[in-house]
């Protein structure tokens, strides 16, 4: 009996601990996500071409040979749910007509066909400026690794962090090339492809793939389909060369926020309605969130710690995010 109420504590305790663990952005639709929906005028251009390495059906069983689903062109243009399968382990490779650009808040987006928010086919993402040298996101899994997510098994998209794939079919994952701008050798300002490349959501040694930390990434495995592993829609550009401003509905004039640096708190003003306005940090960790900011509206920043903020405010006409320093 003692053995089994040690085994309930250490059960209990883990969950909680799980819960404590479930610190990133959640589905599209609630509170806090980061999900950009396809239709988003935030949006000024799509891939214009795509080039898919397919990987095998089955990564452990090579005789089960390669995903045949969709076509590379699928992948091209704005989402709309038409799909390339790559495979475990597969890579797609897209170029813009003109190079992605590091702007205000996030820079492009990357679409999945998952049907649920809770079914998530998941890839990394990296980019590159001269289309040979490569520079991955810092990717981050915290789903348990105890027990393998099987094929249509389920997962929290609390757990994940810059993985192509987190949001459901129709909403976009999107990524801030500021993230990558120390990189020696890639130039934020001039992103001339970018590549998916599907995790292998095995959590067998042989074939496991890792996030920052040194992590296995679990995700529904194996999917033994002609339309198995990550389903690329497209990728949508909210940056580029042409285009490195905030769209022209939020220039200043229509949306203010002040000090900027602050300290203590943050006051905004807006000439178009703030459905909600919420604070993440530099990893899409939601620290603070207002529903219904209106055309005023402030956040107190006090407790955060100093450095670099992200200001999300959202209106029936998309999604703008703003940069704040925190002193």
């Amino acid at each position: 009996m003692f053995g089994l109420k040690k085994l309930f504590i250490f059960i209990l305790l883990a969950a909680v601990h799980l819960v404590a663990l479930a610190q990133f952005a959640p589905p599209a639709g609630q509170a806090g996500s980061t999900a950009m929906h396809s239709d988003s005028t935030a949006f000024v251009a799509w891939a214009e071409s795509c080039v898919v390495e397919r990987g095998r059906v089955n990564i452990a069983e090579p005789d089960a040979g390669f995903v045949s689903f969709g076509e590379a062109t699928d992948a091209v243009g704005k989402a709309d749910t038409a799909v390339v399968s790559l495979g475990d382990g597969g890579v797609a490779t897209l170029s813009f007509a003109n190079p992605i650009a590091n702007g205000p808040g996030t820079d492009f987006a990357i679409f999945e066909n998952g049907f649920l928010d809770d079914f998530l086919e998941l890839a990394f993402v990296e980019v590159s400026s001269d289309g040979e040298n490569y520079f991955r996101f810092s990717a981050v899994s915290l789903t348990p690794t105890e027990e393998q997510i099987e094929t249509f098994g389920r997962l929290d998209a609390t757990f994940i962090h810059n993985l192509a794939g987190k949001y459901r079919v129709g909403f976009g994952v999107p990524f801030d090339l500021e993230e990558l701008k120390e990189e020696q050798g890639l130039d934020v300002n001039h992103i001339v492809s970018v590549r998916i490349v599907d995790v292998v959501g095995s959590i067998d040694d042989e074939f496991a793939t890792f996030d920052e930390a040194g992590s296995k990434v679990n995700d529904p495995w194996p999917t033994p389909f002609p339309s198995g592993g990550f389903d690329l829609d497209a990728v949508g550009v909210i940056h580029n060369e042409n285009n490195t401003d905030v769209p022209e509905y939020f220039k200043v004039s229509l949306l203010t926020v002040f000090p900027n640096p602050a300290t203590d708190r943050i006051y905004i003003r807006s000439e178009i309605f703030l459905e909600k306005a919420w604070l993440t940090d530099v990893k899409g960790r939601l620290l603070k969130e207002v529903d219904g900011a209106g055309f005023h509206s402030s956040l107190d920043i006090s407790s955060f710690p100093k450095g670099l903020l992200i200001l999300h405010c959202l209106t029936e006409q998309g999604v703008v995010s703003v940069k704040i320093i925190k002193n």
